[in-house]
């Protein structure tokens, strides 16, 4: 299985509002930036959509190293709550709706293809691939703004 390296990150200006994500997938020496936006999101769509979006870039089954500053989708991810809320019909343990459930349906099957090991990272704390997906993240909010 291919090791390959993941790094995320998703960015709104008003929660909803505007937003984009950034994400930059390694393997070895090659190196792709990805990202993308929204005219109307949330933040947690924003950094769901990151992930999402590097995963569906592999073309088979790899070791996954994600690197993320978002504690909703490592800890999702990585404490079982994302496919608790699948089982329980997108509830979650206090019976109120699971939020984003399209891009947690994506994200789970994705993660049943690939072996994804969650390394969860401060954000704006000087990490250079999550500044520079935070970078990115930033510039599609502003183009998804008009500004």
């Amino acid at each position: 299985m291919k090791a390959v390296e993941l790094y995320t990150d998703g960015s709104c200006s008003g929660n909803p509002g505007p937003g984009g994500w950034g994400a930059i997938l390694r393997y070895g020496t090659h190196e792709k930036e990805l990202s993308g936006g929204d005219a109307h999101t949330t933040n947690n769509r924003m950094e769901l959509s990151a992930v999402i979006a590097g995963l569906e870039q592999l073309k088979e089954p790899c070791a996954v190293t994600l690197t993320s500053d978002s504690k909703y989708v490592c800890d999702a991810i990585v404490k079982g709550w994302a496919r608790s809320w699948k089982k329980n019909g997108w509830r979650k343990s206090d019976k109120s709706p699971a939020l984003n459930t399209d891009l947690w349906e994506r994200l789970l099957r994705l993660l049943d293809i690939h072996q994804v090991k969650v390394v969860w990272v401060k954000g704006h704390a000087g990490h250079p691939e999550n500044e520079r997906c935070d970078r990115l993240a930033v510039a599609e909010t502003q183009k998804h703004a008009g500004g």
